[in-house]
C-alpha cells in the first residue's frame, strides 16, 4: 500500500511521543529530501539538510527536550537534544545523519515513501533515516516515561556525513571547547552509538578514507612537433603504473586487520589535457586510499609520496586531500559493547562483533574521547541502491534495543 504522506511533521501531543512509532517517523523523514551533492551541483531544494533540520527543532519543541542548533558550515547544521536522568549517571550518545546520497538513477520515487511486503521504500530508508527514525522513538519515549536507572542520553543529528563527516567533527572539537555553563558540551559522552545499516550487529571497528589529487607537469606543444614538449599524460601513465603497484603491495606493507581486511587504494578520476592537437601540460587524478585501524593519514601521505618519488622521475604535486577520516580501532570499552550485545541478542537474537569496510561518524568520536561502536537497522547491501529499502521488523527491534540499552547503562565506577 502507498503510505499517506504529510506536508507538516504529525506530532499529536504525549500520546504520539509516549507510543512513537519508528515507522510513521520514518515515512515523515523521508519525504523530506535531504540529499548531500557529494561536490557535485546543488541547484534546487532537494538539496542539503536545511528540511530535517526544521523538522527535527519541531520534534524536539514538541517533545519538550531541551536542544541546541550548531551551525557548522554555510547554514548546514546539527541539532542535538539532550535527556538528564541522574548527575552520576553515564552519558550515552545516540548518534545519526541528517543527510542522504543524491538520487540520480533511482527506479522508485526517491522521496515517496512506500510500504510493500514489510520493506520501506525511499531514499534514506536504510541510509540513515531509517536509523535516525529508530532512535528518535526510542528517545522520545525515554522523555515521556523516564524510567529509573536510565543512562543521561544525548541524541545528535548530524550534517554532512556522506561527503566529508564535517557535522561529526564539528560536534566532536565542541566537547573540548564549550563553556562550563553549556549543559550539552560538558566534554565527550561515556558512550556513542551511531546508526548505520549494520544489521543488527555492532560494528566494533572499520576503515578510515583519504582522497586527495595528484597533478603531473607538462610542457604545451603542437601535436605535429611532440617531441618539442612533454606530455602530462604520459607522465601520469608512469605515476598510474607506480601506484598499481603500491596498491598490489598494501597486504603485505600494511597487514590484513581481521575483521577489516586489508588496505586498498583505488584511481576513481582522471582529467587531462585540452584539445587532441596539443601536447597536454598538465593531468590530475583522484585517489582513494581506504587505511586500516592504526594507520595515520599523514603517515600514508608522506610513505606514498616518498615512494612515487622513488619509483617514478616524472614531476607530480599532491594537493592536500580534501577527504581526510579516521579508521575505528576495535580498542572500545568492552563493558559496553558486552552489554549493548546482551540488549541486541534479548530483542533480536544473537548478533556479532564485526568490521567494516567503509568508514562512519563513529571513528570522528572516538578520536575526540567518546568510545563508540555503530549499530543500527538495514542492511549496507541496500544503502545507496536505485531502490533503496529497509525491514520494518528490524527498524522496530532496532528501536526497542536503543531504549533498552540506556536504560539499563554500564556501571562506569568500580566499587571500592
Amino acid at each position: 500500500m502507498k503510505v499517506e504522506l504529510r506536508k507538516k511533521p504529525k506530532f499529536v501531543g504525549a500520546e504520539f511521543f509516549s507510543d512513537a512509532d519508528p515507522l510513521e517517523i520514518l515515512q515523515q523523514l523521508i519525504a523530506i529530501p535531504s540529499v548531500n551533492p557529494c561536490g557535485g551541483e546543488a541547484a534546487g531544494p532537494i538539496f542539503y539538510e536545511h528540511g530535517m533540520t526544521r523538522w527535527l527543532i519541531q520534534f524536539f519543541t514538541q517533545l519538550g527536550t531541551p536542544y541546541e542548533v550548531q551551525e557548522v558550515a554555510d547554514g548546514r547544521c546539527n541539532v542535538i537534544a539532550r535527556l538528564d536522568f541522574d548527575p552520576d549517571a553515564p552519558t550515552i550518545m545516540l548518534e545519526a545523519h541528517q543527510d542522504t546520497v543524491p538520487v540520480d538513477g533511482m527506479t522508485i520515487a526517491p522521496f515517496v515513501p512506500e510500504l510493500k511486503e514489510g520493506r520501506l521504500y525511499g531514499r534514506g530508508a536504510c541510509d540513515v533515516k531509517g536509523g535516525m527514525a529508530a532512535m528518535l522513538a526510542a528517545f522520545a519515549r525515554l522523555a515521556t516515561e523516564r524510567p529509573a536507572g536510565c543512562a543521561n542520553v544525548i541524541m545528535a543529528c548530524t550534517c554532512d556525513e556522506e561527503f566529508s563527516a564535517t557535522g561529526a567533527r564539528h560536534l566532536g572539537r565542541s566537547w573540548h571547547s564549550a563553556e562550563p555553563a553549556d549543559s550539552f558540551l560538558t566534554g565527550p559522552p561515556d558512550f556513542c552509538v551511531v546508526a548505520e545499516p549494520t544489521d543488527l550487529n555492532v560494528i566494533v571497528a572499520h576503515r578510515g578514507v583519504v582522497r586527495w589529487k595528484l597533478q603531473t607537469l607538462g610542457l604545451a606543444c603542437h601535436s605535429s612537433r611532440p617531441h618539442e614538449g612533454r606530455s602530462a599524460i604520459y607522465a601520469m601513465a608512469e605515476v598510474i603504473q607506480a601506484l598499481q603497484k603500491y596498491a598490489a603491495e598494501l597486504p603485505q606493507r600494511v597487514g590484513v586487520h581481521p575483521l577489516c581486511g586489508a588496505p586498498t587504494l583505488s584511481i576513481g578520476k582522471i582529467v587531462g589535457g585540452t584539445s587532441v592537437n596539443i601536447v597536454p601540460h598538465e593531468c590530475e587524478i583522484e585517489i582513494d586510499r581506504r587505511t586500516s585501524p592504526g594507520e595515520r593519514t599523514d603517515h600514508v601521505l608522506e610513505e606514498l609520496e616518498a615512494y612515487l618519488r622513488q619509483e617514478t622521475n616524472v614531476e607530480f604535486v599532491m594537493l592536500p586531500p580534501w577527504i581526510e577520516a579516521d579508521s575505528l580501532a576495535d580498542d572500545q570499552d568492552p563493558r559496553w559493547v558486552d552489554r549493548l550485545l546482551q540488549q541486541i541478542e534479548a530483542v533480536s537474537g544473537p548478533r556479532e562483533k564485526v568490521g567494516a569496510w567503509y568508514c562512519t561518524d563513529a571513528s570522528s568520536f572516538a578520536a575526540a574521547g567518546a568510545p563508540s561502536v555503530v549499530y543500527g537497522p538495514g542492511s549496507i547491501a541496500q544503502a545507496h541502491t536505485a531502490d533503496e529499502w529497509i525491514e520494518v521488523e528490524q527498524l522496530r527491534q532496532a528501536c526497542e534495543t536503543y531504549y533498552q540499552f540506556c536504560t539499563s547503562p554500564v556501571v562506569t565506577e568500580i566499587p571500592a
